[in-house]
């Protein structure tokens, strides 16, 4: 039998393959058909079903390695009749057990030179990349796959993805509609659209885009469908509608899978946006602290981790401090693969973020100064990793360094001249300076963006 894309398979019953096909199409398009997997591998003997399974326990994000992902391992080599690529796909699960990031990378690109259509194996490629910085290395490795997997929308939007990180917009939008052209519904091709919108200060056409497939969210897997709200939430703050990113806090960024890791890392991220705002957003961050207790010791992956030290340290959990000295010892030991990045890079951020939880904001701007520009192995999309330069904002102004954030502030503004937040700042900063005129023409263009929304 062959899967939904192409690829020959070692499956014997027809509820086997419906699995198998499923998982492809929920993977590569976060769909909630993906954890049908689940139950099928509870009645399966196939080493594929069981490989899948296991990768599906991988993908959770849990902290550490789940031990169901080690039994369907066990289950999976048990199985003889492996095909070769079949067996590759196992090797992967069993190197990413072993944290073995380096071999999994490798035997990924081999399966794609062999089985160039094999797109879960790009996707996983793609998934380490992302979460260690690699952005370059996100597209290079589309190219295994191009020449037979141009008329795919998954695969579309995968490279649209690759493109946009690496700043080549041009080529990201190109390929993102022509993902939306295969499928019009490809949600990772709308979400590429909505991150190449937002940098390139496009904020209306990507608020109008984003609310014209709202109704096709509904079928997606947690982290998409909350991750695409909080898209839409951005625009919706770069316009001065702060209350309406709020509504769709509580509505969809904060109602689906609470203990989901992206879920936890989004609600942290939108909550401090809708804060530097100037929105007071009451109890939140203790009823998100409720969720984000049992991650006190979960460093795996540093962008994540971060969230979840601010969100625990705003909620006032002692488990704010106890994630703290986790994230001390992490980057005093080279035990793991992500060892380097919080050594170098990750404590540093830490140190910044529990800094302005504390309100010690004298303190931040010394701890971010020699890591920022370094920022992007943490992982994470620079769309989220602006956070950081938002902090940094917020500190400059509080302590009265309005050189330096004016200089920012002006940046910030050259891409997005409309943005409200950045004009509001500038306002502040240029009367405070007695350049009233500059105010002045910030607040018109306040005026002038809100005028529009009405």
């Amino acid at each position: 039998m062959f899967d939904y894309l192409g690829n020959a398979t070692t499956v014997q019953q027809e509820r086997d393959l419906q699995a198998i096909n499923d998982f492809i199409k929920g993977f590569l398009g976060y769909n909630q058909c993906i954890v049908n997997i689940l139950p099928a591998a509870e009645k399966s003997d196939n080493g594929l079903v069981h490989t899948y399974a296991g990768l599906l326990w991988m993908l959770s994000e849990t902290g550490d390695t789940p031990e169901a992902a080690r039994l369907h391992a066990k289950k999976a080599e048990a199985a003889h009749s492996l095909n070769e690529r079949e067996k590759s796909l196992l090797d992967v699960l069993k190197l990413w057990m072993a944290d073995d990031m380096h071999a999994v990378r490798r035997t990924l690109q081999d399966i794609l030179t062999k089985w160039p259509r094999d797109l879960v194996a790009l996707k996983i490629h793609q998934y380490d990349d992302f979460n260690n910085g690699r952005s370059l290395d996100m597209l290079r490795v589309t190219e295994l796959c191009q020449a037979v997997a141009f008329d795919n929308a998954h695969f579309q939007g995968m490279r649209a993805f690759a493109f946009e990180q690496c700043h080549l917009f041009d080529y990201a939008e190109q390929a993102a509609r022509q993902a939306l052209v295969l499928d019009p519904e490809e949600a990772w091709a709308q979400h590429a659209l909505a991150h190449i919108m937002l940098t390139q200060g496009r904020i209306e056409e990507g608020l109008s885009f984003l609310s014209a497939h709202t109704c096709e969210w509904d079928r997606l897997t947690s982290f998409l469908y909350t991750h695409l709200w909080w898209h839409k939430a951005l625009f919706h703050l770069s316009l001065g509608q702060s209350e309406i990113a709020l509504h769709i806090y509580d509505q969809h960024c904060w109602a689906r899978d609470r203990t989901f890791s992206q879920d936890q890392a989004g609600a942290v991220s939108l909550l401090l946006r809708l804060e530097f705002a100037g929105l007071d957003v009451g109890s939140r961050w203790q009823e998100l602290g409720e969720y984000l207790h049992p991650r006190k010791h979960d460093v795996s992956q540093p962008f994540l981790t971060l969230h979840y030290l601010y969100g625990l340290l705003r909620a006032n959990r002692l488990e704010g401090a106890e994630l703290l000295g986790t994230i001390r010892h992490a980057a005093r030991s080279g035990t793991s693969s992500v060892f380097p990045v919080w050594h170098e890079i990750g404590l540093g951020l830490a140190e910044a973020l529990t800094a302005h939880a504390e309100q010690r904001f004298g303190e931040i701007m010394p701890f971010l100064d020699p890591v920022i520009g370094r920022i992007e192995q943490i992982g994470g999309s620079h769309a989220q990793r602006d956070l950081f330069e938002q902090l940094a904002l917020d500190a400059l102004v509080r302590i009265g360094k309005d050189n330096r954030a004016q200089q920012m502030l002006e940046t910030r503004r050259y891409t997005t001249p409309y943005d409200v937040p950045t004009n509001e700042a500038l306002a502040f900063l240029y009367a405070k300076s007695g350049l009233f005129a500059l105010a002045e023409e910030a607040r018109i263009r306040i005026i002038e963006v809100k005028s529009r929304s009405l």
